[in-house]
């Protein structure tokens, strides 16, 4: 009992903690993920549908623009699939 109480002050004063890491669509972040955010955004504004566009010098705004490429094919993938509902609906 006394060892728990020499540890945790000690731990505390060297900054020791279990803090998570900061995450981007399942992506470690190193910092404020505002490198996958910027890749992200840019994907965005651009329209971005292909995976070889996101090919910059910095893994994480490479990360954040194949994370809206992913996640866009998903949705355009969901959408030709409720289109092909309509059609058998329709016939």
């Amino acid at each position: 009992m006394s060892t728990m109480f020499v540890i945790l002050p000690l731990a505390l004063a060297l900054g020791i903690t279990t803090a998570d890491a900061a995450t981007f669509d399942g992506n470690t972040c190193l910092g404020d993920c505002s490198g996958h955010q910027a890749g992200y955004d840019w994907a965005e504004q651009n329209d971005v549908d292909d995976e070889s566009s996101c090919s910059t010098p910095s893994a994480s705004f490479n990360q954040g623009c194949e994370s809206y490429v992913e996640e866009n094919a998903a949705s355009v993938s969901n959408d030709e699939e409720d289109d092909e509902d309509d059609e058998e609906e329709d016939e």
